[in-house]
């Protein structure tokens, strides 16, 4: 005789939990992005921001020169 089948209750991820995650989520990849991979292709504001992203580089040991 089989044992009867459990259910388990899945909690609900409420869609603005969902929504503010996802943003987060999208933010973070674009911050590691611009950091580790742009070199000034999207930074074209000038050399402030080109020169932060630089310093953030040599911070997290990402070779960039």
């Amino acid at each position: 005789m089989a044992a009867p089948a459990r259910t388990i209750a899945v909690p609900a991820i409420s869609p603005r939990l969902l929504a503010v995650a996802l943003l987060s989520v999208g933010l973070m990849l674009l911050l590691g992005y611009l950091v580790a991979f742009d070199q000034g292709a999207v930074s074209q504001s000038g050399m402030y921001l080109h020169e932060l992203m630089h310093d953030g580089r040599h911070l997290l040991g990402v070779p960039c020169h």
